[in-house]
């Protein structure tokens, strides 16, 4: 059966993802204004996050539909914990605690691991689709941005085991469409995409305070004035 799921999710979300490209954070960042220390604050939310998400695939990898779309090669928490040994030190650990927007997304992951795996595939596509594709445009930013050589601080946006993006991306859209899944799920799938774009939202916004901090509320209202239209959005005909 085909759902053309991929495509629903991919539709689906393009209002959420063009808010998500317009919180202050991604506003600054993709003008290449980056500070370190919240550069770091970020991966550390994203290494509880991945670390959970990934947990609970694993769990249910023996499900029809969550296995179909389990690739190993897309796991991050490997490489987000590369990032914080650079960022903090081998005392790491120690020194990051996920913040109150990342412990909500936590506990949203948790719920669905035990109530409706199923709905994990939103995450899951939300995520890694997003890390396959714009995500490789904000590692050059933050290279440059913070003078980083090779991937040290950006070891997360590294898929050292997906040398063609763009042909996995597309098994992966295929994996989606065969999924043995009916229209109502397909719905609840897309309705969890969105979730957990305004999650990565809300995770972003905390860091505003610590972007005006370092600086400077002028900046800030400089770099973060403007309306982005949305990498995702369809150009309309002239």
């Amino acid at each position: 059966m085909s759902s053309d799921l991929a495509g629903k999710l991919r539709s689906g979300t393009q209002q959420a993802h063009t808010a998500a490209e317009n919180v202050a954070f991604m506003k600054c960042f993709l003008k290449g204004v980056v500070d370190r220390n919240c550069f770091a604050k970020f991966l550390g939310n994203l290494y509880y996050i991945y670390s959970e998400l990934e947990a609970a695939i694993v769990s249910h990898q023996k499900h029809p539909a969550i296995g179909a779309i389990y690739f190993p090669e897309l796991n991050r928490q490997a490489f987000l914990e590369k990032d914080m040994l650079f960022y903090y030190g081998n005392e790491w650990k120690g020194q990051i605690i996920p913040s109150k927007a990342a412990q909500t997304y936590i506990a949203r992951i948790q719920e669905l691991s035990a109530n409706e795996p199923v709905l994990l595939i939103g995450h899951t596509y939300t995520r890694y689709m997003g890390d396959l594709s714009g995500g490789q445009m904000l590692q050059k930013v933050a290279q440059s941005a913070l003078k980083l050589s090779g991937y040290e601080g950006t070891s997360f946006y590294n898929f050292e085991q997906i040398p063609d993006k763009k042909a996995f991306k597309e098994k992966y859209r295929q994996a989606l469409n065969a999924l043995p899944i009916d229209d109502v799920m397909v719905e609840q799938i897309v309705a969890e995409a969105n979730n957990a774009f305004q999650f990565n939202m809300q995770m972003a916004q905390e860091l505003e305070g610590n972007l005006i901090k370092a600086f400077g509320q002028v900046l800030f209202n400089s770099l973060t004035r403007s309306h982005n239209p949305g990498s995702t959005e369809v150009p309309t005909a002239n």
